[in-house]
């Protein structure tokens, strides 16, 4: 098995076991303690406890008429009745949550009791101190006195660690507004958000910050990615990539606006893979697919899904003497769901959008933000999805919506920390049981979506999930390209350069795409994988005198064995091999032309079954 692939399994049967959040139930075993842990274990504890007395000192009054009335409605959730939809072609039973329309309708009369019972307490959620007790006390529940213990009986570097986010209001309410340490590890948490710290100035301030403790509290396995390597050491090597790129504009325009508390920074890391594939797919869509990085957001990235990793089975790896990663190896012939609901996931990894893996039932599908909200590609919507970072899809994504209004989250989340120190049970069912403070919680987050305006935008792609055939026609824009951009040149040697937007009618077809480079600086054109017929590429080349030239063309691939092939002047037809360039930009391997003086014709066209092909202009060098 390949580095890459060893990577990928050993990340993947660990990921659902780390990436949970706040609000995910369960734990690991208790940690064993040394004698000098189990004092600091009574320690936390006793913090915990005072805290605990503190918050419930803090619970407010609530009209027991307006509380009743709350209880009543949600009570009555219990008895809509499920609906049956079709999903990816079977049925599926929808009780709980806006997929079921009798349920939604209901939900709007509990919301109402649940603003009722809002109004009444706004003075509970007034006060900075009132939030760092509660989030503390989330903090030490989440945690958990045994595991902090465990943490910090290892030296005095791992205490110092913990003793400085216990003594750290600000950070503290921050990290539980962001859903708080991955599986309770708050010590790892603050060894990445250390190392990070230490590495670069910059991330001690504005958005840098914020984005540092995200990944921070995400990422707090062992390791990060690469076996072997301190978690801590391969963040600090993530973020410093992303913060190169961020400053060579390289990542998304809107990296430095996700905006909300910063929860979604928590996913612009990638969960499963290397650097150098990171770097690899950013070099894929930079070099032969700009166009991809200027789409709207839905497909904006992912979308080389849909254009170059087609749904079909493949016996993997496809070339296993060219020592490919899993990523390079998805481009050579494509693969089933899994293959690219992951090659769909790290295109937005590669830029910095939020992105995680949303599976459903039989079926391998991703979910990323948009400025408009989170969508899932490629698979259902969130109904119908199991899980997402270790949470109810649906809870996913209200919590990714609520999350917009931070103070108004904040007031959620008292809410339900409130509740949890009075022993109440957590939300079920989409808001249909639990105890009554955590239940406003839930419903504090329906309240700032409805009053926000926060819409659901639904899946992407979904009838793309297992075909390669969209129900929906693609929209092929116009282009009108630039005089300067179609400018032949012949160098002293007399060497001719024939950008390849100098063709007879540079026009977007199903197969042939004009579009400007990554830096708008040319054009170039992209032979798409797609399509049903060959189409054609024409260019009249006028040439002082006949001969012999040599041809090449400058290229960008992804996969082998490929060829295209030259009509010259109707009677001569020319094989030019491809080569395999990784996505690098790559001559091809010369060709001799036999042309005439004056007007000659040349047409370009790729064979069926064609791969995509991206080229910037051809060179024709005469042979002395």
């Amino acid at each position: 098995m390949k580095k890459h692939d060893i990577i990928k399994s050993v990340w993947i049967m660990t990921i659902l076991a780390i990436s949970t959040s706040v609000f995910a139930a369960g734990g690991p075993a208790p940690v064993s303690l040394t004698p000098e842990g189990k004092k600091i274990e009574a320690h936390y504890s006793k913090m915990l406890a005072d805290l605990e007395e503190e918050i419930k000192r803090l619970e407010p009054k609530v009209d027991e008429k307006k509380k009743a009335e709350f209880t009543k409605q949600f009570g009555a959730l219990g008895s809509v009745p499920p609906v049956t939809k079709i999903v990816m072609g079977k049925e599926v039973a929808v009780k709980n949550g806006p997929g079921n329309p009798a349920f939604a309708e209901k939900q709007k009369e509990v919301l109402t009791a649940a603003r009722a019972v809002m109004k009444d307490i706004e003075a509970l959620f007034v006060g900075e101190k009132g939030q760092a007790i509660m989030a503390k006390f989330a903090l030490l529940t989440h945690a958990t006195p045994n595991r902090l213990a465990g943490f910090a009986q290892k030296g005095e570097e791992e205490k110092a660690l913990i003793d400085k986010l216990l003594n750290d209001d600000k950070l503290v309410v921050q990290a539980m507004t962001m859903g708080g340490a991955g599986g309770g590890r708050y010590g790892q948490a603050m060894r990445n958000y250390t190392a990070i710290q230490k590495a670069t100035e910059r991330s001690h301030e504005g958005f840098f910050q914020v984005w540092a403790l995200a990944v921070s509290l995400q990422c707090t396995g062992d390791t990060y990615v690469y076996p072997g390597v301190p978690a801590a050491k391969s963040l600090v090597k993530y973020y410093l990539n992303y913060l190169k790129a961020y400053d060579d504009g390289i990542l998304d325009p809107a990296f430095s606006k996700l905006g909300g508390t910063g929860w979604n920074y928590r996913f612009v890391f990638p969960d499963s893979y290397t650097l150098e594939d990171i770097e690899w797919i950013r070099k894929v869509l930079r070099n032969y697919r700009p166009d991809h990085t200027r789409l709207e957001y839905r497909w904006r990235y992912c979308r080389i899904v849909r254009t170059d990793i087609p749904y079909m089975a493949v016996k993997r790896p496809v070339r296993p003497d060219l020592n490919l990663s899993g990523i390079q190896d998805f481009f050579l012939e494509g693969g089933t769901c899994g293959p690219r609901a992951f090659t769909g996931q790290i295109s937005g990894y590669a830029f910095g959008i939020p992105t995680r893996r949303a599976p459903s039932p039989g079926h391998g599908a991703m979910a990323h933000w948009t400025p408009d909200g989170w969508t899932t590609v490629l698979g259902p919507h969130f109904y119908f999805c199991k899980h997402i970072n270790g949470m109810n899809p649906m809870e996913f994504l209200l919590e990714s919506q609520a999350q917009q209004d931070p103070e108004g989250f904040k007031q959620a989340l008292m809410c339900e920390w409130l509740g949890e120190a009075l022993g109440e049970d957590a939300p079920r069912d989409y808001g249909s049981r639990g105890g009554f403070w955590r239940l406003l919680g839930f419903y504090k987050r329906q309240a700032i979506v409805e009053d926000q305006k926060i819409k659901d935008i639904g899946a992407t792609g979904e009838e793309l999930a297992e075909s390669n055939v969209s129900s929906k026609k693609e929209e092929i824009k116009e282009i009108k390209i630039p005089e300067k951009f179609r400018k032949i040149t012949v160098a002293k040697d007399g060497t001719m350069t024939i950008p390849v937007a100098a063709s007879e009618s540079p026009e977007n077809t199903e197969k042939i795409r004009f579009m400007k480079t990554i830096d708008g600086d040319a054009m170039q054109v992209h032979y798409c994988l797609g399509g049903g017929q060959p189409e054609l590429l024409k260019y009249n080349i006028y040439l002082p005198k006949a001969g012999k030239y040599e041809f090449t063309a400058h290229v960008c691939s992804v996969t082998v064995d490929r060829q295209f092939l030259l009509r010259v002047n109707r009677r001569t037809l020319v094989d030019v091999g491809i080569p395999y360039t990784k996505a690098d930009w790559m001559d091809t391997e010369p060709v001799e032309l036999e042309l005439k003086e004056g007007r000659n014709r040349i047409l370009y066209t790729q064979k069926t079954p064609n791969k995509g092909l991206s080229i910037k202009h051809f060179k024709l060098k005469p042979l002395k």
